[in-house]
């Protein structure tokens, strides 16, 4: 095909891959797995966040963060919680030179530390319904 552009009935994977690429939608990163997205796929991103925060906010939802690193004894919880859990994290170690007491994972959607903050924040059943969105940065 045209562009080197792989086909997308033998290798649907590689085609949009191709399709992102030729579109100049994203490029490659010097670190492995990690792709830069270039202004006219970040402009495509902000239109369709922007559709869907719309629609979370008509439902009653708000927007929170949570944070990118979790204690490592959160990501133990979640292996008590999931049968099968093989967790693929990068782990930091060390920060300011030191070694920390507690190493800290990246796990930008745990559950673990989401379960963490709702339990401070529920009280009773007044504090429900949460109708929390969090729009969030992945790494796989």
């Amino acid at each position: 095909m045209a562009r080197n552009i792989a086909s997308r009935s033998e290798d649907y994977s590689q085609w949009y891959l191709d399709i992102i690429k030729v579109a100049e939608l994203a490029d490659y990163a010097p670190v492995r797995g990690c792709m830069v997205i270039r202004p006219t796929g970040y402009a495509l991103w902000e239109l369709i966040q922007r559709h869907f925060d719309d629609a979370f906010k008509a439902t009653g939802h708000v927007n929170a963060y949570f944070p990118l690193l979790i204690p490592h004894s959160f990501l133990e919880k979640e292996a008590e919680h999931v049968e099968g859990f093989s967790p693929e994290c990068a782990v930091v170690t060390h920060a300011g030179g030191e070694l920390l007491e507690e190493p800290l994972v990246v796990r930008p959607t745990s559950e673990t530390v989401i379960g963490h903050m709702y339990s401070k924040w529920v009280q009773s059943w007044r504090d429900l319904p949460i109708l929390i969105n969090q729009w969030a940065n992945v790494m796989r």
